[in-house]
């Protein structure tokens, strides 16, 4: 399985967050933009580290925002914020975090599928580091191997 769709409106780079809350909350915010979800689904993702911990920092300086299927997701989506300043989130070996990826799924085989295509996007070491250094839209998706099938 390949990631969903990356359109412009699911980045957010360079951003400045407060807390792990407020980047989590971002990562909602671009899928929202995007027309993934409702915005009942950053404050899902939000609870759901509040409820499991920092298990969602899954690599060094890299976050995997998520929560269940649920009403809230229309359809399958992706979004990526960089942060301008990395921020901790708890977790004991891989914090900070510079770069939280959202995702959003309708189905838990959807779940599976997407997941397994960001491991392997982020199979190369330096795929969070040059996130990071990202200034556009096409080179965040060019460093994750996404095709341009969605721009707005």
């Amino acid at each position: 399985m390949s990631l969903p769709p990356l359109p412009d409106s699911a980045l957010t780079l360079g951003a400045t967050a407060r807390d792990w809350k407020h980047a989590v909350t971002l990562a909602g915010r671009a899928l929202e933009a995007s027309g993934a979800v409702t915005a009942e689904y950053a404050k899902r993702m939000v609870r759901v580290v509040e409820e499991f911990g920092a298990y969602i920092v899954i690599a060094p300086g890299l976050a995997l925002a998520h929560a269940r299927p649920g009403p809230d997701v229309h359809t399958e989506g992706l979004s990526v914020v960089t942060l301008a300043e990395p921020i901790a989130f708890g977790h004991p070996h891989n914090d900070p975090v510079s770069v939280v990826i959202g995702l959003a799924v309708r189905t838990p085989e959807e779940h599976v599928a997407g997941v397994a295509a960001l491991a392997n996007a982020f199979n190369d070491a330096s795929t969070i580091e040059r996130l990071t250094r990202a200034t556009t839209a096409d080179e965040v998706r060019s460093i994750l191997s996404i095709a341009e099938e969605v721009t707005s």
